[in-house]
């Protein structure tokens, strides 16, 4: 078995690198749009965060294609599939708007000093990452999942589908066409003409049509062309630099929950590609999805790294390892020479916010869809702190007084809004499946969160006295006499309970 010949590269791992190129370019894409967007320079887009990925996702393809060789010789097998491998998508706009966006609210606009929070929570991702394959068990089985993914709907109903869904009737005639193709093409599964991608035929029509209509400056193609160039990948400190701020600006309460859930997705993904035959190691994915993110943030990358469930489609199409170390180094190029800047430039973002409203209405819908069914309100409970933070993000500072004085808690319920939609997501859960100890230990956690500050606080402090903090205790004991006068019930005591209520 250790003399079997694994072909470097096969025919269908043509298909396979398009499917995933297609998947990372997306990502990338993404990445450059939204941040040019929050008005952060090429210097640091295209000279630092763009190599930085690339440089995560090179290593990962090419460590997945060396772990798939050795299953290969070890099973003696030549149809073994690398895994697929890139930026963890819902991670990132988490990271974009959740990380980033509060690290530029918090230092003003500064967006070096933004940069640098984000590099150093990309890289405390990495650490988490890494230590999740030690600790993912416990956090699956105790973490509700309904609570998590929740959360994140709650960012992808407000920052991500609900923002891009108005930045998409931008314009009007462009957005409602584009943004057609995606629900048909995506959303419904139907065959795009020629066989073409639904997302790559979107948006060479939207962008045709927005030149074409007069609604994009065709000046912005030959300035597109100018970003090509030469932005070689070099390590930072940044990570370092920005560790101590990243704290300050309460950032944490964004990263921690979603590294929890990228290192479970990888778990999750793994698995999903062990029912196909290539039964990989999930603990080894784990820590080299970590030392991925970490190698990137140590070159300014700002976004975390995962298996892909893309993988189990690189199976189906009998791909072997050869797409993914193409694929890496397709990105490598790409960011090196700086293709993927003039790509960004070119593009108009009424163009791919369809795209982004897509990706928000999936997360918002497998959310539901993923948990089980009598936790879905547990799930729509977790959303509503992220809208109390997109409120506060976008228009308190229209008119503040009146604005507080019309909502006078969302200021509040706002700060700390992941570590919040948790809370009151897991509770949710744990009062429906009449688990009062569990209860008792989230209203706990809960009371102590708010009392250093990480929940309904704009900064780490001593707030045991506030009225939230007092709220959560007074809950706790209310809980704890419910354990004591109830107990645990059995699950099938609940499940009764449930279809009689």
């Amino acid at each position: 078995m250790g003399n079997l010949t694994y072909p470097w590269f096969k025919r269908e791992d043509v298909d396979g690198f398009f499917a995933l190129f297609q998947n990372n370019l997306a990502n990338f894409f993404i990445i450059s749009t939204v941040m040019l967007g929050q008005g952060f320079p090429t210097s640091i887009v295209f000279g630092r965060v763009i190599p930085g990925a690339a440089i995560a996702v090179i290593f990962g393809n090419i460590y997945y294609a060396y772990m798939a060789k050795r299953l290969a010789q070890k099973e003696g097998r030549t149809d073994v599939t690398a895994l697929s491998y890139g930026i963890s998508t819902p991670p990132m706009f988490i990271f974009l708007f959740a990380v980033l966006g509060a690290a530029l609210a918090a230092t003003d606009g500064d967006h070096e000093r933004a940069w640098q929070i984000g590099v150093a929570a990309c890289l405390l991702g990495g650490i988490i990452e890494v230590l999740g394959s030690i600790i993912g068990p416990w956090v699956r089985n105790n973490l509700p999942r309904a609570a998590m993914v929740g959360a994140l709907a709650g960012v992808a109903i407000s920052f991500i589908g609900g923002e891009l869904f108005f930045q998409t009737f931008e314009m009007p005639i462009v957005g409602s066409i584009v943004l057609a193709i995606i629900v048909i093409g995506l959303v419904g599964r139907h065959a795009m003409p020629f066989k073409l991608p639904a997302s790559l035929l979107a948006i060479v029509i939207g962008t045709v049509l927005a030149y074409v209509l007069g609604r994009a400056d065709p000046a912005g193609i030959s300035e597109g062309f100018t970003h090509f160039g030469f932005y070689f990948p070099l390590p930072t400190i940044a990570g370092f630099t920005g560790f101590a701020e990243m704290i300050g600006v309460g950032v944490l309460a964004a990263v921690i929950p979603i590294s929890l859930y990228n290192f479970i997705e990888t778990m999750n993904n793994v698995e999903a590609v062990a029912g196909l035959g290539d039964d990989y190691n999930v603990r080894e994915c784990q820590l080299v999805d970590g030392a991925g993110t970490i190698l990137g943030a140590l070159f300014g990358g700002v976004f975390p790294t995962t298996v892909y469930i893309a993988s189990t489609g690189a199976k189906e199409m009998k791909a072997g390892r050869g797409y993914s170390v193409l694929n890496g180094a397709a990105f490598l190029l790409f960011a090196i020479f700086g293709v993927i800047a003039v790509i960004a430039q070119i593009i108009p973002g009424p163009v791919i916010a369809p795209i982004l409203v897509y990706v928000g209405i999936v997360m918002v819908g497998k959310a539901f869809v993923t948990s089980p069914e009598r936790h879905s309100p547990a799930v729509a409970l977790a959303m509503f702190p992220y809208l109390a933070n997109y409120l506060t993000t976008n228009f308190r500072g229209l008119d503040p007084e009146t604005f507080m004085a019309e909502y006078p808690a969302v200021e509040a319920l706002g700060q700390g809004a992941m570590f919040t939609a948790l809370v009151w997501g897991a509770f949710a859960v744990f009062g429906i499946d009449r688990d009062w100890l569990r209860g008792t230990a989230i209203s706990f956690t809960a009371f102590i969160l708010t009392g250093i500050g990480v929940m309904h606080a704009p900064r780490l402090g001593f707030n045991f006295g506030s009225e939230f903090a007092i709220g959560y205790l007074i809950l706790t004991i209310g809980m704890f006499f419910m354990y004591q006068y109830f107990g645990k019930e059995t699950p099938q005591e609940v499940e009764k309970a449930g279809k009689s209520d």
